[in-house]
């Protein structure tokens, strides 16, 4: 099989920063199945992996949010045969999707939306978990409309990847959405996947809040650098209220400024599950098929923003240069 990847790092502006190999096409057995991968997206957490690939000869193939179809089924598989149009995440610690085939463990996955392409399904996976973990495991968010109707919710970075799904998840079930975006095209970006209102993160939060009619939020979902929105976040959150974070850097927090507030901080990492086998990983198959039957029911919708033909060694630097420059809005597939 084809397969994108590197074996070390290097800069993605440099021609030879990743190369392409044949590899043995994989065998599914036991809990895995083997999937024909017909899209992938790339998310930063693609550019923070290259990064941190040692120069130890081995050969890596990055990619963490794919669709596509099961072409064979390990003999302890449940609920999935050939043939089946799946997505999901995958797992760090295994080989990626930026080839023809990839092994996923089952549990992980979930039948892809019916009305979605694959491209549109794989923008998906990785912010859908992101998002539904952070919010309604690590913060506690109910899934109920009318309890949340009074209480807002704060996105630092509601164009981005997760940002575009968890502000869909926050309208959904009930909760006022205000997020933060500063140039034209991600405030119209943030406005058209559900949050309601929108202040600038590179201005003061709590006088942009306050000229919404609102004094302080319930809950802060911060998608972006932590240490450069503690302080504003801090000032407006509630007394008791949620921060969750999934990013650093975290050098210049100080965890005593939760204290006379009692706030609680969380931190919410998509792979966890599968990097620790934990046994709540078949949560994650669970959470992809609740996000499928939201989907073609049309109450959320797919955050692709930019597709690229071709998994090829010069579309997968592109699409790491765009994440790396920092203007990314919403999720960038390739087509397979």
């Amino acid at each position: 099989m084809r397969a994108i990847g590197i074996y070390k790092h290097t800069s993605v502006d440099q021609a030879d920063s990743f190369t392409e190999e044949q590899l043995d096409k994989p065998t599914a057995s036991g809990e895995d199945v083997l999937v024909k991968v017909k899209a992938v997206s790339v998310n930063p957490v693609d550019t923070k992996q290259r990064k941190q690939k040692e120069d130890d000869g081995n050969f890596r193939i990055l990619g963490f949010d794919a669709a596509g179809i099961i072409e064979e089924v390990g003999e302890n598989v449940e609920g999935f045969q050939p043939g089946d149009e799946v997505y999901y995440a995958g797992s760090v610690t295994r080989q990626g999707s930026n080839s023809e085939f990839q092994l996923v463990d089952y549990k992980v996955i979930a039948k892809k939306p019916k009305n979605l392409s694959f491209a549109e399904a794989a923008a998906l996976p990785l912010t859908a978990l992101t998002a539904w973990e952070a919010m309604f495991e690590k913060m506690h968010i109910p899934l109920d409309a009318e309890a949340n109707k009074d209480k807002t919710i704060l996105l630092v970075n509601a164009a981005g990847g997760v940002g575009s799904i968890a502000s869909q998840f926050a309208q959904l079930y009930g909760l006022n959405v205000v997020g933060t975006a500063s140039r034209e095209e991600t405030i119209t970006w943030a406005k058209q996947h559900g949050t309601e209102r929108v202040i600038n993160h590179h201005e003061p939060f709590h006088p942009q809040l306050e000229k919404l009619g609102i004094d302080n939020v319930d809950y802060v979902f911060c998608m972006h650098q932590l240490d450069k929105a503690w302080d504003d976040i801090i000032e407006v959150v509630k007394p008791e209220g949620i921060i969750c974070a999934i990013t650093g850097p975290v050098e210049d927090i100080k965890l005593t400024d939760l204290t006379s507030k009692s706030l609680t901080l969380v931190w919410e990492y998509m792979f966890t599950r599968t990097l620790h086998q934990t046994p709540s990983r078949y949560k994650q198959g669970e959470i992809l098929s609740k996000v499928a039957e939201l989907v073609e029911d049309e109450r959320i919708r797919t955050t692709i923003a930019e597709e690229l033909e071709g998994l090829t060694v010069e579309n997968v630097q592109k699409a790491h240069k765009r994440l790396e420059d920092g203007s990314m809005i919403g999720k960038l597939v390739i087509s397979v």
